[in-house]
């Protein structure tokens, strides 16, 4: 069973976001809406602007100009930064405890029987695998409780067999929750996204990209899917 989104269901709008780097703009008058309970993804050339986008919705600006109305985010970075002195439940629970909050341990440990990891709560994250490493931080991103998710590039360093494990289970956890996932991959945009976008250019601009019309995740083996691989593959190397 998928963890419960929260009750609400929260769409996110960016308008006017602008954003300077070394004296020449990223992004000046960027606008984009993140629907409610869809996943959007967001594809582009390194440099472009794609995790300060992020970063400005999750509060992280430093800098950056825009208005953005959402709710509260959780953020899931592509490093899993797991505190390696701590235990794998000490972790998941790690938000609360900065908070000064009492930490839900059995929620905890019921969200990390779902991931496979209830047999791993005392390890220490040296002892992990790296897929084992990503799916903690998972679980500390749902200990969150958030309505909007956002995700830069959080499977980039995983092997291609656990990457795709780690979208299902992803995809099967965050189900009703507004997510923005920042990524590389024109496969890993097609088989979650129910919105992409290609950002490119300086300052870079918004395009949207066709989808197949089959429900995230996709089966990678689809045709359609497979055509729409190439389609954006060559849209990006343009």
């Amino acid at each position: 069973m998928g963890e419960a989104a929260p009750d609400i269901e929260f769409a996110v709008d960016i308008r006017g976001a602008a954003l300077s780097y070394g004296g020449a703009p990223l992004f000046d008058g960027l606008d984009i809406r993140l629907e409610a309970g869809l996943w959007t993804c967001l594809l582009g050339p390194s440099g472009v602007g794609k995790s300060s986008l992020l970063r400005l919705i999750a509060g992280l600006g430093g800098g950056a100009a825009g208005r953005v109305r959402a709710a509260p985010v959780a953020y899931m970075s592509q490093d899993d930064l797991l505190l390696p002195w701590a235990n794998v439940l000490d972790n998941t629970v790690l938000g609360a405890r900065l908070r000064g909050e009492r930490p839900d341990y059995d929620r905890a440990r019921l969200l990390l029987n779902q991931v496979g990891l209830a047999d791993s709560t005392l390890a220490k994250p040296a002892t992990l695998s790296g897929g084992e490493r990503q799916r903690v931080a998972l679980v500390r991103t749902l200990m969150e409780d958030r309505p909007v998710v956002l995700m830069d590039e959080p499977f980039g360093s995983l092997d291609a067999i656990t990457r795709h494990a780690a979208q299902d289970l992803a995809a099967r956890l965050l189900a009703g929750r507004t997510v923005l996932l920042v990524t590389h991959d024109p496969l890993e945009a097609l088989r979650l996204g129910d919105r992409v976008h290609v950002m490119t250019g300086r300052p870079a601009a918004l395009e949207p990209v066709p989808l197949p019309d089959l429900a995230p995740p996709r089966d990678v083996r689809d045709p359609a899917v497979l055509a729409a691989q190439g389609a954006l593959l060559a849209r990006l190397a343009a």
